[in-house]
């Protein structure tokens, strides 16, 4: 080619051509692969976590049954078939003050309640203490007494605690059967140290104290001093809400209807801050302090599949009621009405 002919530029794709230099970009799919490899970590590790936790609550809690349940060899098993997993099921719970000062056996909270496993729904009644209680084949007398009495018989004749125990359970749920026309099969007792301890395991509650309470007695320890109004109680103060009764100058008295509705009150915050987020993580220490404080005359089987059925209960299904009645001193006699309406829900919960 001559010096002066004009140079005509290379074809695409020739040896020749150098095309120019592109950086280049991160492949796309080697970001999503190593995000995809974090977020499996991620969720194994949460799951290790989840297990080990659980697997802790399960060890807690099989040792807790140990401990609340009777041992099996007072009790007949009961079959899957026939159990609380797949049958509704009926239960007297008894608070007992076993404090050092001044404690007796007497019943001083009484509820009953009944759960049905189709539904996942409960109706607890409340019961004042004071209540006139006459069945067949016992002679009438408060109802917060029955416990007592037939505890310290069993006593009497030679039976051991746990003997005297299941004895005394025995008769409560015979008579309270009787009373609201039901089928009881089970009765469990928490004394006052283990409702205080429950609610310091969830971090007390918030209730709403309805009249300044003040009272105190130096025979049995009693130091009651409660301002009005919301607020956060500890263990020892949301005891002192339920308890409360009368000032030492008898003013602001509190009736057992107002207590009843307390010990409603206090149930269902317990409740709800055990099954909240928050109080998913303290469900070990309540573990522990139910242990130490209750007793239930139900195998420990059963016991476990009660725990699996209603472990996520909350208060929005549990319908609260109380037993009216007026006060003929020294008894409160149950109002018929009352009485009639507690009955009907009961019956209407243990059939659906």
């Amino acid at each position: 080619m001559s010096q002066g002919s004009t140079s005509l530029p290379p074809r695409s794709g020739s040896r020749g051509s150098v095309p120019p230099t592109k950086a280049k970009k991160p492949k796309k799919p080697k970001k999503k692969r190593s995000f995809f490899r974090t977020f499996i970590k991620l969720l194994i590790g949460l799951l290790l976590i989840v297990a080990a936790v659980l697997g802790y609550l399960v060890y807690k809690t099989n040792d807790a049954i140990s401990t609340i349940g009777v041992n099996d060899n007072k009790v007949e098993e009961v079959p899957v078939g026939e159990s609380v997993k797949a049958k509704p099921v009926a239960m007297v719970l008894m608070g007992i003050d076993t404090r050092e000062k001044g404690g007796s056996l007497n019943t001083d909270v009484m509820m009953v309640a009944a759960f049905n496993p189709t539904t996942k729904k409960a109706t607890v009644v409340s019961i004042p203490r004071d209540t006139y209680v006459d069945v067949k084949d016992y002679r009438g007398r408060k109802a917060n007494s029955y416990y007592a009495s037939f505890y310290n018989v069993a006593r009497q004749e030679g039976k051991d605690k746990e003997d005297a125990e299941l004895a005394a359970k025995k008769v409560v749920k015979e008579v309270f059967g009787d009373y609201f026309d039901i089928n009881i099969q089970y009765a469990a007792t928490i004394n006052f140290q283990g409702f205080s301890d429950v609610v310091d395991a969830v971090g007390g509650v918030k209730v709403n104290v309805d009249m300044r309470m003040k009272y105190t007695d130096s025979h049995d320890g009693t130091n009651i001093d409660l301002e009005p109004g919301i607020q956060v109680l500890d263990g020892k103060k949301a005891l002192d809400f339920v308890r409360y009764r009368k000032s030492n100058g008898g003013g602001e008295q509190s009736s057992d209807f107002d207590r009843n509705r307390r010990q409603s009150e206090v149930v269902s915050a317990i409740l709800d801050k055990l099954l909240s987020l928050g109080g998913v993580p303290k469900v070990g220490s309540v573990i522990d302090a139910a242990a130490n404080n209750i007793s239930v005359d139900m195998p420990k089987k059963e016991i476990s599949r009660m725990l699996e059925k209603y472990f996520t209960i909350r208060s929005n299904d549990i319908t609260f009621l109380s037993l009216e009645g007026t006060w003929k001193s020294p008894h409160v006699i149950a109002d018929e009405t009352s009485l009639a309406n507690v009955k009907a829900e009961l019956n209407k919960r243990l059939a659906e």
